[in-house]
């Protein structure tokens, strides 16, 4: 086994994994024993020698993948790790994207308000670091933090402005992200008005 074949069983694995509609667009999957596979293959490399620069990747893939088989404790072991491996490396960019993916395993783990900190920390970093490319992810994952907490007009606020950077970027998968998020909110606020 090598890490090659872990991103290959990655990326046959990401068919299974769906954003579930009835529950706030949390990404979860349709295969678990499939994503379990995978989380053994890649535990069995890092109890193996492998390379050091291969550490963050396997971490981040574990802890990402725990999160959607709903075992956001276990996820949160191997996000910490990642994002300590992060912080010594002294990369801002693997930083922001690890703070996100720990924003997401603590808002699983029902810690919104922790997340909610995570989320405007990855935000921060893009804008004083200027991470264009990750500025959305940030705003995306707090709106929908925002949304779970209930808070659906700022998280309809940070929605808007993910799309209008995605739709510059162009790419058409997290366009249609976004405006499945903005739709959930604007149902949602429609819901609220009613009662």
């Amino acid at each position: 086994m090598q890490i090659i074949d872990i991103k290959k069983s990655l990326s046959s694995a990401n068919k299974y994994i769906y954003l579930d509609r009835n529950d706030y667009l949390r990404e979860k999957t349709s295969n678990p024993l499939r994503l379990k596979q995978v989380i053994a293959d890649a535990e069995f490399l890092l109890k193996t020698t492998i390379e050091e620069s291969d550490k963050y990747f396997l971490y981040g893939t574990v802890g990402n993948l725990y999160r959607i088989c709903e075992e956001p404790q276990k996820a949160l072991n191997y996000l910490k790790f990642c994002l300590c491996l992060a912080l010594e490396q002294g990369n801002t960019t693997r930083e922001t994207v690890t703070l996100i993916r720990f924003g997401e395993a603590l808002k699983y783990d029902e810690k919104h308000d922790k997340a909610l900190e995570l989320f405007e920390k990855s935000f921060k970093n893009c804008k004083d670091n200027m991470l264009d490319t990750y500025l959305d992810f940030a705003l995306q994952h707090k709106g929908k933090c925002l949304m779970e907490m209930g808070r659906l007009d700022e998280a309809e606020i940070d929605f808007i402005k993910a799309l209008k950077l995605r739709q510059f970027k162009g790419d058409i998968t997290l366009i249609d992200s976004t405006e499945n998020a903005l739709e959930l909110v604007k149902r949602l606020k429609k819901n609220t008005r009613i009662f």
